[in-house]
């Protein structure tokens, strides 16, 4: 591992580790955190991606390459391919967003879609391996994809100080498998903990039947979710986890453990707001643990692996308005007043007085149940904080009127 880190360090990015000081405080454990989102690609895939590239003979760099990838891996292998001058292919789902389909295409790459499914585009670049003679380069089930990812941890280990606990977003095991064979090999007391959302746990319930455990503490061996339904951590969605990554994390990952959707959202908004860093849902996911799973932690020395960046800006702006209203700075009221000249008005004044702010205001007329005279404002106020909604609304019953918080 460490040969390959020397092979690749030159045209890889050696992210920083930084202790996040405030998120510390607020979770109550020693928290640093690792950001392979600051590589170029904005992912730790061009770790592995690059190791794989780097291997070739001069008659496999000639025939090209192919990858199947919705996202990261493209990206990883488009970027190198181009700077070593090998020709490469993306298969990609028909499903993948606009944006990941356009920034693989600008890094120089052919994009093939097929299917709706990663599994299907796997399927189709296979095909083309064989059919062209190109070379597959796998996302993450070869063992110089797991030493190139598992020089994050080489890094780690040198830049942290004692850490108790590393926590990995695992998906099909790449990034996590190199990361415990490093931490076990030079830092064996260190526990090396792995992350999945609850709607993609394949590695997880694999794990749990080896190791012949039933629940994650406080997360049931789910059937808690609709499981293989959208996630906003679509980076580690992978339903068919590698063989080789399994037997690794088996006998060398001490703990799995699930997050659900809130807490991938509060791990993206909390690292914006607190670190000012765009993490995606799956790279923010090891955060999300510490966040979902806080008595593990507690006290702890813990280093979060931010493993990627990339997340379409509407889907970001959706995860801040939601996050904006979770904690209280956003929220919708509700209030039924009579239709006549100035009660708009009269509503108004009572909100500024409060000092919130009015961002939109909508009237209901036609589908209420109440009296014609009546209408409805749906009213959505910038506030402080929770308790400051509470106060809005309490000013606006205590002028009589009927008030509902959407």
């Amino acid at each position: 591992m460490r040969r390959v880190h020397a092979q690749i360090s030159a045209d890889i990015q050696r992210t920083p580790t930084r202790h996040a000081q405030t998120l510390s405080g607020v979770l109550g454990a020693q928290l640093w955190l690792k950001f392979e989102n600051l590589q170029f690609t904005s992912s730790f895939k061009e770790r592995g991606a690059l190791a794989k590239l780097l291997s070739l003979t001069p008659e496999e760099t000639k025939r090209g390459v192919v990858a199947a990838s919705a996202g990261n891996h493209a990206q990883a292998v488009a970027h190198h391919a181009r700077r070593l001058g090998i020709h490469a292919t993306i298969v990609m789902p028909r499903t993948t967003p606009f944006i990941k389909v356009s920034n693989t295409e600008v890094l120089g790459a052919d994009i093939v879609q097929v299917g709706d499914t990663v599994d299907a585009a796997r399927e189709r670049a296979a095909e083309m391996a064989q059919e062209q003679g190109l070379v597959a380069i796998p996302p993450f089930d070869d063992p110089l994809i797991i030493a190139g990812q598992g020089s994050v941890a080489l890094e780690l280990l040198a830049d942290a100080p004692p850490l108790d606990a590393v926590v990995v977003p695992v998906g099909g095991g790449g990034l996590i498998s190199g990361i415990a064979l490093a931490v076990k090999a030079l830092a064996p007391q260190i526990q090396v903990v792995g992350v999945q959302a609850e709607r993609f746990c394949a590695m997880s319930h694999m794990f749990w039947e080896t190791h012949g455990q039933q629940s994650t503490g406080d997360v049931a061996h789910p059937s808690l979710g609709p499981f293989g339904a959208d996630t906003l951590a679509d980076g580690i969605a992978v339903k068919t986890p590698g063989l080789l990554t399994r037997s690794i994390i088996e006998s060398h990952v001490d703990e799995m453990l699930l997050v659900g959707e809130v807490a991938l959202e509060r791990a993206c908004n909390e690292l914006l707001e607190l670190e000012k860093t765009v993490a995606e849902g799956a790279g923010a996911a090891s955060l999300a643990a510490v966040i979902e799973h806080p008595d593990r932690f507690a006290g702890r020395r813990v280093a979060c692996i931010v493993s990627g960046g990339n997340i379409d800006p509407r889907v970001m702006a959706d995860v801040i308005s939601r996050g904006l209203a979770r904690t209280g700075r956003l929220a919708r009221l509700r209030i039924d007043v009579r239709d006549l000249p100035g009660s708009l008005a009269e509503i108004t004044r009572l909100i500024a007085d409060t000092g919130a702010n009015i961002v939109q205001v909508m009237h209901e007329r036609v589908f209420l149940a109440s009296p014609t005279h009546k209408t409805r404002l749906s009213v959505e106020l910038a506030t402080r904080h929770a308790q400051h909604v509470s106060q809005v609304v309490a000013a606006l019953r205590d002028a009589g009127y009927e008030v509902d918080v959407g």
